[in-house]
């Protein structure tokens, strides 16, 4: 039976064997938590983004007594609850990788997560010559390969301000999780979504593991109403660990539609007859540049089972 000095909180911050944990109730900090002993016999780890029951200790800190049960749990980055990824690529500089825009698709997809694509630096669409042309090709495959299989194209320019409040209104009471591509500009993308939030530049990118100056803590950044991003190493290492062969075209939602309609149960989509994907490949209606890419991931896993 829980006692009146359990209270509810989200651990906004996990570092050094200490939790912090934002109040329901809300006031200006969190609270430093140590877990209790009995998660540790569990073998339970409490995560960032977890939202439990804490009691206050006399010191004005407190003890974490009760994860209440997940939604989500990821492994990397090690977070909790989590409802919406937001994939930032830019439409230029660096000019946007669409089989890694692919891959993190899998990896969200696997993981069960919601998905936006956020395409930074949309200003440079604007711009003449080389970039401009770059830029503009990127926003134009974009909307017309991912918009029909149902995810949300953001265009978002930090350095105008630009198409920041929709975003903005689609993290609103949710836990986000913020990835993509290094360099892109996701470090000032949240400087421009939270007011009076000063991460340097390069901080995001850093955090996605890239660098030496890597940074391996999880934290909640909070984002408005109700709204929490995680700032974290990201998926630092998409490398399809946790991710079966048999699963790979499940992550791809065309194919996850039109599988059922294949003639062999666990047709892998590549060379068999009767395949509703290749017909559909060849019609026009299967983008070519996906097909690749997943029969890429493929090879790349059967790889790494041949390895090991």
């Amino acid at each position: 039976m829980p006692n009146n000095n359990e209270l509810n909180g989200t651990i906004v911050k996990a570092l050094a064997g200490f939790y912090y944990v934002q109040p329901e109730i809300r006031q200006e900090q969190p609270i430093q938590c140590r877990a209790r002993g009995i998660f540790k016999k569990r073998g339970e780890s409490p995560l960032v983004g977890d939202r439990v029951v804490y009691s206050l200790t006399d010191n004005g800190e407190g003890t974490v007594e009760q994860i209440l049960p997940r939604s989500s749990e990821l492994i990397r980055p090690p977070v909790a609850n989590i409802e919406l990824a937001v994939l930032v690529f830019s439409v230029t500089e660096p000019e946007l990788n669409f089989q890694l825009l692919d891959k993190f698709l899998v990896h969200i997809e696997h993981a069960g997560l919601d998905t936006v694509i956020c395409l930074s630096k949309s200003d440079l669409a604007s711009a003449e010559g080389k970039e401009g042309e770059s830029a503009r090709e990127a926003l134009r495959r974009v909307r017309a390969v991912y918009e029909p299989l149902g995810y949300e194209v953001f265009e978002t320019s930090s350095r105008l301000s630009e198409g920041c409040d929709p975003l903005q209104q689609r993290l609103n009471h949710r836990l986000s999780v913020f990835a993509g591509q290094s360099g892109v500009g996701k470090s000032s993308l949240l400087n421009a979504l939270v007011p009076g939030l000063t991460l340097e530049t390069n901080a995001i990118s850093n955090r996605l593991g890239r660098g030496k100056h890597t940074t391996r803590h999880v934290e909640l950044i909070e984002t408005g109403i109700g709204g929490f991003v995680a700032d974290t190493p990201g998926f630092s290492q998409l490398d399809f660990e946790e991710l079966g062969i048999e699963d790979l075209s499940y992550c791809f939602r065309e194919m996850r539609e039109l599988s059922p309609s294949c003639k062999f149960r666990g047709c892998t989509h590549d060379h068999e007859p009767g395949c509703a994907v290749l017909d559909a490949l060849e019609a026009g209606e299967v983008d070519a540049g996906r097909h690749a890419h997943y029969l890429a991931f493929m090879e790349e896993m059967k790889e790494k089972k041949r390895r090991y």
